[in-house]
């Protein structure tokens, strides 16, 4: 996509104005094979340790936990429901033919177990039942977050430090300090939306960092142009936070007030659900002035924590 045509220049906490230029598991992977006797799997006077029934649940394909239903051949190898399909019905170990034989004992081995949440070795204190596991870990505050970048598909994932190093050294995203900024973006042909335009800027205050989101993009058969906030962090802690975004320009302007999404949710899921400033193409071209053939938004705004449903004062360049 193309980015070369616009330029966002910005100044952060009455700073001059710096033209910035867009730009554009924890599981292991050793296989293991599960027997389908009960007594192979635990001996039959033997309670074999839980990080041991813990392995024999470990696809060997997919190396994934298996649940039910749990497959096996007729040698007793073990894989999953969903690799089962991927390896057309030939077990994996033996070559022999899966055919449709569930592996019950080891299912009802599941049932028991209690095991600490993949993510403990970042920091999550849970355990669950086998069955229950699964469920939390879907949406385990100490999961790594994916890289919020939007002009790539990037599958970068880590903690919010990571993710911030990551985005400025290998996004070259520009990175700014305080709560209020002023953005100008320029384009030289407004009218070419087909493609997706987009800019990222991060900024930190309140000891944490936030995502500006600019990007154009047609909505049904008009273009748009979008701002918008993402927090780096969780949506509990979000809601701590607001914000305001305010462009215009002749004696007109446009106004939005509203809490920073979490880069839990995707940059698309929040573009989608139109939860941020909205500026119709017509109205941006009025804003930008002259004979309406570039493209000239200055956007401004601040970010503010909410104490006790009233705003919190801030003062630029102390809440860092």
């Amino acid at each position: 996509m193309e980015l070369n045509n616009i330029e966002c220049v910005t100044s952060s906490d009455g700073m001059d104005e710096d033209e910035i230029h867009p730009h554009h598991e924890f599981s292991s992977t050793k296989h293991r094979n599960g027997a389908a006797n009960i007594n192979n799997i635990l001996g039959p006077n033997a309670i074999a340790p839980i990080t041991s029934v813990h392995e024999l649940l470990e696809c060997p394909v997919c190396t994934n936990s298996m649940y039910p239903p749990i497959h096996q051949c007729h040698n007793g190898h073990t894989l999953c429901s969903t690799c089962k399909t991927r390896v057309h019905n030939r077990c994996p170990t033996c070559r022999q033919e899966l055919g449709d034989i569930r592996c019950l004992a080891l299912e009802k081995v599941a049932e028991s177990l209690e095991l600490p949440c993949k993510y403990y070795s970042l920091g999550c204190p849970e355990i669950f039942p086998y069955y229950s596991k699964l469920k939390h870990e879907t949406v385990c505050n100490f999961r790594p977050y994916t890289c919020p970048y939007a002009g790539s598909e990037c599958s970068t994932v880590g903690d919010i430090n990571f993710l911030v190093a990551h985005l400025r050294d290998d996004h070259k995203v520009d990175m700014h300090t305080g709560c209020t900024f002023n953005h100008r973006y320029v384009k030289s042909n407004p009218r070419e939306v087909e493609n997706a335009t987009w800019m990222l800027t991060v900024f930190h205050c309140f000891g944490q960092y936030f995502c500006l989101h600019f990007e154009a993009f047609q909505l049904g058969m008009a273009p748009v142009y979008m701002a918008f906030l993402r927090f780096m962090g969780d949506e509990n802690e979000a809601r701590n936070y607001s914000y305001s975004l305010e462009v215009g320009a002749n004696g007109r302007k446009l106004i939005w007030e509203g809490t920073p999404r979490s880069v839990r949710d995707s940059h698309r899921k929040v573009r989608d659900s139109h939860d941020g400033l909205i500026i119709q193409r017509n109205m941006a071209l009025f804003f930008s002035g002259g004979d309406r053939k570039e493209l000239k938004l200055r956007v401004t705004g601040r970010i503010w924590k909410e104490q006790n449903q009233d705003a919190a004062v801030c003062i630029p360049n102390l809440c860092s």
